[in-house]
């Protein structure tokens, strides 16, 4: 049996504000398989973005494991977990964060370019992508040229160019109308099951968390199925 290309092990979490001590995630358990998405439902406050970041190697847990492929992440230096995070890991934000100056293809090609690729090799696969996306013919346009959910899809091209085995998404479609939201949710399942990404997703949104193959909530800082 292949190893979960995402496993929380006891992940605890915990800030300080003056004398008192607010636990964010206490003894957080989660697997997440290949080919494998997972709805991450909680009200604001609970601790989505902070799990997030720590499955995404962006904050080191207080106490517990994060390992990647089977891989233990606790002991690797602030650089290894940077390359680790750059060859392993994509993530979606609830905003864009596209680079205004850059075409579409541009932005897809800008993180390939910082793994080492090749610039030829680079573009024809973020052209690749961008046609799988629907947006082939969008490909030499500014974010500002395109509509909101264009944006988010060539985000999530983005966040796939260098071939990650996990994908991070927070509020993915937060920003947009109930019809566009359902469209680019549609498109990041699409590419996760088609490519064998595993996919932890945070999201408000019920009805598109039951299109997914698994549903989990924060409560008490800890991890619970939904069934």
């Amino acid at each position: 049996m292949n190893a979960p290309v995402l496993k929380l092990n006891r992940v605890s979490r915990h800030y300080r504000e003056g004398d008192a001590r607010l636990d964010i995630l206490v003894d957080a358990d989660l697997a997440l398989e290949a080919g494998q998405t997972v709805a991450l439902i909680a009200p604001s406050g609970a601790g989505k973005s902070t799990l997030l970041h720590i499955a995404g190697l962006l904050e080191r847990p207080d106490e517990g494991e994060v390992s990647i492929k089977n891989a233990p992440t606790s002991g690797m230096s602030d650089d290894e977990r940077t390359r680790l995070r750059r060859v392993a890991i994509g993530f979606v934000y609830q905003f864009h964060h596209l680079l205004p100056e850059f075409t579409a293809l541009e932005n897809v090609v800008l993180p390939q370019i910082i793994a080492g690729l090749d610039r030829k090799i680079a573009a024809d696969r973020a052209q690749q992508l961008l046609d799988y996306l629907r947006l082939g013919a969008r490909a030499d346009h500014r974010p500002a040229e395109l509509s909101g959910g264009e944006q988010q899809r060539v985000a999530i091209a983005r966040a796939v160019a260098n071939g990650p085995d996990l994908l991070l998404a927070d509020e993915p479609t937060g920003n947009l109308d109930p019809r566009t939201s359902e469209h680019v949710f549609d498109t990041l399942l699409r590419l996760a099951r088609g490519s064998g990404l595993a996919a932890l997703v945070a999201t408000h949104n019920l009805d598109l968390a039951k299109q997914m193959d698994r549903r989990v909530t924060l409560r008490d800082g800890q991890l619970i199925e939904i069934e």
